[in-house]
């Protein structure tokens, strides 16, 4: 017997057919031979959502959901975390190995040589108005980039490919901070070479008329962490919508502004606003038996919650918890952290949600720290965009790489009207005619 075979026997037709298996999958057009007769276009599958469909093969992000583990190229993500800068974990995860000491160095030079805007491009972004949403101006100045830097088109060189993404890497910070800097009225601060790349980026958000800003050391690694939490999630909707879009062989920055574009949905960058909101609903305390009982009830949701991969603990949330509390240190307690780890401990507690596996993700504690380190609401899909811009990438690149990916071009099963004719009375146009 052939372990490696699946036999589907077609109810049909009775006739019997052989699938290989390769990694626990098979081949959805192999089903294609599966017909009632010849003229049958053949079986495919139905799955919307992507929900058991894997749309490439990918050697960057390990997630297995059901035990609460996350690793790039094979490292955890526990380990990077405490043991790497953000910019280490991008060379990680763009080239596959952790740098050398002078890969790295060479690596961080190339990135802060390209954290500068053209003066062009902020011009560009002076045009929109003071009250524009952040992350609608990320996405229109990524995707203008496009214009600044037409040699990126030749996508399938592997050099342009290279000073593309190190361009991408550097200037979303700036990009990012000149968009909160418009937001408030105030003049953009260019970028400081002689500062890490969290400390640069917070240099460009706060800094006012002192000389030299000097980031706290401990909200820039708390930053840092974030940035590498954030970095990559496999296929998640914005970097299925990356794959898509790079597919037809678009530029990176356009391709990137899409991926942004699908973060920007409260489904997916949006969820820590979400949470915000949940706990300046709750208030305090003492109100979260009586929201937890509107949650079980239906009437409510608990946010922060349950996961689409993880049916676990999701192994971000514990660092960012850790996090919070080094933040907290310097800013001060934010209460709403209370009402957060009261949430928590009933949720890992209660039968109603341990049976349900929901459990904190990411989003849940990731909001309170940005709101404690100075950010509104607005600002936190941006956040989110600065870091994973290197795991877009990573899979822009690897699909460059990939012999057998294609331009995408899902199939559909078609639910409308059978053919049907206009009526014969009905004149025809005329050449010359008003129309």
């Amino acid at each position: 017997m052939n372990e490696n075979i699946l036999t589907i026997k077609d109810g049909r037709t009775e006739k019997t057919y052989s699938l290989p298996v390769e990694r626990g999958t098979i081949r959805a057009i192999d089903l294609r031979q599966i017909k009632e007769d010849a003229e049958d276009f053949g079986l495919m599958t139905y799955d919307p959502a992507f929900m058991n469909t894997a749309s490439c093969r990918s050697s960057i992000t390990f997630i297995d959901g059901d035990r609460g583990i996350l690793r790039y190229r094979g490292y955890p993500i526990e380990e990077l975390a405490e043991k790497c800068t953000f910019l280490e974990v991008a060379y990680l995860v763009l080239n596959g190995e952790l740098p050398s000491e002078k890969q790295l160095a060479d690596w961080v030079y190339e990135v802060k040589h390209h954290t500068m805007l053209h003066e062009t491009t902020k011009k560009f972004l002076e045009g929109f108005r003071y009250d524009a949403h952040p992350m609608g101006m990320l996405v229109s100045t990524v995707a203008a980039l496009s214009t600044v830097y037409p040699e990126a088109r030749n996508v399938l060189d592997p050099q342009v490919r290279r000073h593309q993404i190190a361009r991408l890497i550097g200037k979303m910070p700036t990009i990012a901070a000149y968009t909160y800097r418009h937001s408030l009225g105030l003049p953009y601060v260019y970028p400081d070479n002689d500062l890490g790349y969290t400390a640069n980026f917070m240099n460009m958000l706060w800094k006012m008329v002192e000389p030299k800003y000097a980031a706290d050391p401990v909200l820039a690694r708390a930053l840092s962490i974030l940035f590498i939490l954030h970095a990559d999630h496999e296929q998640n909707c914005s970097t299925n919508a990356m794959r898509a879009v790079g597919s037809s062989q678009a530029d990176p920055f356009v391709s990137v502004a899409a991926a942004a574009a699908a973060l920007s949905g409260p489904l997916h960058g949006g969820a820590n606003e979400q949470v915000l909101r949940m706990l300046d609903a709750i208030g305090t305390t003492e109100n979260i038996p009586s929201y937890i009982e509107q949650v079980k009830a239906g009437k409510l949701k608990l946010m922060g919650f349950g996961h689409r991969v993880y049916k676990n603990y999701d192994p971000r949330a514990r660092i960012i918890k850790w996090t919070a509390e080094q933040v907290f240190q310097v800013t001060g307690r934010n209460p709403k952290l209370d009402i957060a780890l009261a949430l928590e401990k009933i949720a890992l507690e209660d039968e109603y949600f341990v049976k349900r596996k929901l459990y904190p993700n990411v989003d849940f504690y990731s909001g309170i720290i940005y709101q404690a380190m100075g950010f509104k609401p607005d600002m936190f899909t941006v956040l989110f965009a600065i870091p994973r811009t290197v795991g877009w990438l990573a899979h822009w690149d690897e699909l460059m790489r990939d012999p057998e990916q294609k331009i995408a071009r899902p199939r559909q099963v078609y639910t409308g009207a059978d053919v049907r004719h206009l009526p014969a009375e009905k004149p025809k146009i005329l050449v010359g005619s008003a129309v």
